[in-house]
């Protein structure tokens, strides 16, 4: 109801419907179902993802935009976190700084890299912003003295967002302290701006969009100025990218270059996507959740069934842990050849 409220835009599926309300409900009682630093981490880094994801998909899936640059956007909200708290101190006013410094940083660099870009041919600017995204990867390596270099930051954040801060004892074995405060700053962060999405790709903005990404060339024959709404809906995503970044480097409290600006992130946003669904918001929250979880946990899920068939021929072998990664490319391939479409597209089919 309350995302019929903001965007009318329903899952249209019972099924799809019954699995987003599950993962809704998962994540935000995440750190009372699944009790545990490592179970909570995921749950926080889902959240994450599923911002990210989406934001990506404004672009690619609404905006016809195909961008390597998200990490780099991903990277500045981060870093701008991570750089804000170490000069000012342990403030809230060092996440708000730093969090906003990243993401007006990455609206500008898009809209420059947009408005020289977005004219040529869509192959190009993939290239140019990949070429782009490499160079400030780079860059940010080698400004040790600013950035830490391969190193990376630590940081402080707020002592309320911190295990050390204690506000009660506990419930349902969970104990209530910073760190669950951290988590929810995630969690709440993350559902509020998912939700601005929404809004955004069910606006006429959006459905321009749409229209573009279909045929550009009829969109700009009836007074649509494509390069502009091109330009924002990158400018958009581009911050919306950054702080999600600056989310993660909350919830981390460390940020480097393999973190936030790994080309290996770019891989999994778009496998991701892929898997969720182009052109829906709810295909990030699906594709997020399961590759992050099967990131997490195929390889003890592996080690368990290779146990389980001991003494079969090749079996064990097959599903020993090490071969996770082999494993993980063959569900992908699967996900692709029966749902071309992404989980959203074939579940609104109703296929």
């Amino acid at each position: 109801m309350i995302v019929k409220l903001l965007s009318g835009d329903t899952p249209r599926s019972k099924i799809l419907g019954a699995i987003l309300l599950m993962i809704l409900v998962a994540l935000a009682l995440a750190p009372f179902l699944f009790p545990g630093i490592r179970s909570v981490d995921t749950a926080a880094r889902i959240c994450v993802f599923i911002l990210l994801v989406a934001s990506y998909d404004l672009m690619l899936g609404y905006g016809g935009i195909v961008s390597f640059a998200h990490t780099m956007f991903f990277g500045m909200g981060a870093y701008g976190v991570a750089l804000a708290s170490t000069h000012m101190g342990r403030g809230y006013d060092a996440l708000i700084v730093g969090a906003v410094a990243g993401a007006v940083l990455a609206a500008v660099v898009a809209f420059l890299i947009g408005l020289f870009s977005l004219r040529v041919r869509a192959i190009f600017f993939a290239m140019i912003t990949l070429a782009v995204a490499s160079a400030v990867a780079v860059l940010v390596s080698q400004l040790s003295g600013l950035t830490g270099g391969e190193d990376g930051l630590n940081y402080q954040i707020p002592r309320e967002l911190t295990p050390a801060f204690k506000f009660g004892g506990e419930v349902m074995g969970v104990k209530l302290n910073g760190k669950l405060l951290n988590y929810y700053l995630v969690f709440g962060g993350s559902l509020i701006l998912f939700l601005v999405l929404l809004r955004i790709v069910n606006s006429p903005f959006g459905r321009v969009l749409q229209a573009i990404r279909e045929n550009d060339f009829r969109a700009e024959s009836v007074g649509y100025r494509v390069v502009n709404y091109r330009t924002a809906a990158t400018c958009i995503s581009a911050a919306v990218a950054a702080l999600a970044g600056s989310l993660y480097a909350i919830w981390l409290r460390y940020v480097g270059p393999d973190t936030v600006l790994s080309f290996e992130i770019m891989v999994d946003i778009l496998l991701m996507v892929v898997i969720g669904g182009m052109g829906t918001m709810y295909g990030a929250v699906i594709g997020a959740t399961v590759l992050v979880v099967a990131q997490n946990y195929l390889q003890e899920l592996m080690e368990v069934a290779s146990n389980s068939v001991e003494g079969v021929p090749l079996l064990p072998q097959l599903l020993d842990a090490d071969r996770w990664l082999l494993w993980l490319g063959i569900l992908f391939i699967l996900s692709v050849y029966f749902f071309p479409t992404g989980v959203v597209g074939r579940l609104r089919a109703g296929k």
